[in-house]
């Protein structure tokens, strides 16, 4: 008998192009080889049809975005409804005349728009110049509650941030995607590399530690940009347990499609002999909404 709290999740980590249609050829065969394999929630990378604009302040760029709901979210619902599948789908969003979101869409698994989320946290480092095309988001921490199981979503540089976790877990996540565009500078590989990822890798595998959830992080691979310097995307992608313990990770230098099946059980387990959620002293943290505490 099959156990209905397992469920395959599907991870594509892509090389992305000039050509948006290109990209969303590629994301919809790298959702259909996912589905053909047995993933029944499957995410895709961050703003997957385009290269990373972000490299450079350029106002051309802004023609890349689109409404969501919209075109892509729209073609991505009718690919989940044929599949049967749940996709995570991260979209460069135009809510207004000048007005832009990082956001990622979720489609059930009959094609219904379930909504979306904006990425809150906006980076502004050397070629990761998001502060020029990206209003932070405003619709909070989000769990999309989906045939197979329920969802937290948040969006690359969101990684970085434990509250962003805590508080998407809080409403309830089994499992928190990560949709991701990271990489090195090739300049900086060699000397700082592998302690960038490492770095990258482990944060997010604490969260689900913390929080007693399931990680799927989704990066893209391939260098991008100008040819003696750009961005050199570290692919790498993967799922980890609630334990931290890793169950799957995607190579470094090459597109992959990466099935896994994850048991939806082992949460109350796990939350059950860590209890983290219990034992949180909430009456303690009102100071965690102030920017820094001076003790002077």
């Amino acid at each position: 008998m099959s156990n209905p709290r397992v469920i395959n999740i599907g991870l594509v980590q892509m090389r992305c192009t000039a050509d948006a249609a290109e990209n969303m050829a590629r994301a919809v065969e790298g959702v259909r080889q996912a589905a053909a394999r047995g993933a029944q929630v499957v995410c895709l990378p961050e703003l997957f049809r385009s290269l990373y604009f972000c490299q450079s302040e350029d106002h051309v760029n802004f023609a890349l975005a689109e409404p969501v709901p919209g075109p892509s979210s729209a073609a991505l619902g009718d690919l989940a409804r044929e599949l049967g599948v749940v996709i995570v789908a991260s979209l460069f969003e135009k809510r207004a005349e000048g007005l832009y979101h990082n956001t990622a869409a979720v489609l059930d698994a009959d094609g219904a728009y379930l909504g979306k989320y904006r990425k809150m946290h906006i980076p502004d480092d050397p070629l990761f110049y998001e502060k020029f095309y990206f209003t932070p988001g405003d619709l909070g921490f989000k769990v999309f509650p989906t045939r197979f199981g329920k969802l937290g979503v948040l969006i690359c540089w969101d990684q970085w941030y434990p509250e962003g976790a805590r508080l998407t877990a809080l409403r309830g996540a089994d499992i928190l995607f990560y949709p991701t565009a990271i990489g090195w500078h090739p300049g900086e590989k060699a000397e700082h590399g592998v302690a960038q990822h490492q770095s990258w890798e482990l944060i997010q595998r604490s969260h689900g530690i913390a929080n007693g959830c399931y990680v799927v992080s989704v990066n893209r691979t391939g260098h991008e940009g100008d040819p003696a310097g750009g961005i050199e995307f570290w692919g790498q992608s993967f799922i980890s347990d609630p334990q931290g313990s890793l169950l799957a990770r995607a190579p470094a230098d090459e597109p992959a499609v990466i099935v896994q099946p994850v048991n939806l059980g082992m949460l109350d387990v796990q939350r059950t002999h860590w209890p983290f959620l219990r034992d949180r002293r909430i009456d303690a943290y009102g100071e965690i909404t102030r920017r820094f505490i001076d003790e002077g």
